[in-house]
């Protein structure tokens, strides 16, 4: 005998679905990701600059970001759809690329680490299309989780995994 949890996707017929979240009772829940999208040295300047041929890189990445964690449920087919009170994206140009950060905030009945690792994959790839005229070779290096609060299961951290 397993000791494994079920798998909460599943039905008893082993097809996908939504789980019904409607028993749970709403807790303020974060979530915090991150991405890295490393970029030539021309197309650095170039966003130091502010002479992307297309515009303002760094704004259109974030206003992506926002879109993105806004529509979470529509890209990630069993995502429930979460009121989100916040979603904060910072931007940072390194000497390798841009980071890309985002914290996601709700008062909600199931998390928001889909919706702000959503924000990050739109923000990355809208700086990708502002920047590939400049850097066909840009690339998006990672998206990942660092950290979410609130829910059933407490607190969790990558760097303390």
């Amino acid at each position: 005998m397993s000791s494994d949890p079920p798998l909460t996707h599943l039905d008893e017929r082993g097809q996908a679905r939504m789980v019904d979240v409607g028993e749970k009772a709403p807790t303020r829940r974060r979530a915090r990701a991150e991405g890295f999208v490393a970029l030539s040295p021309a197309a650095l300047a170039a966003l130091r600059a502010g002479t992307v041929a297309k515009g303002d890189a760094l704004a259109v990445a974030r206003v992506a970001a926002i879109q993105g964690a806004k529509r979470a449920a529509e890209w990630i087919p069993l995502c429930h759809p979460v009121r989100l009170d916040q979603v904060t994206v910072d931007l940072e140009v390194g000497a390798e690329g841009v980071h890309l950060r985002v914290e996601a905030a709700a008062l909600d009945r199931t998390g928001v680490e889909m919706e702000a690792l959503t924000a990050v994959a739109a923000g990355a790839l809208a700086l990708y299309d502002m920047v590939k005229a400049v850097d066909r070779g840009a690339r998006i290096e990672r998206i990942v989780l660092l950290e979410k609060s609130g829910g059933r299961r407490g607190p969790w951290s990558r760097a303390k995994e």
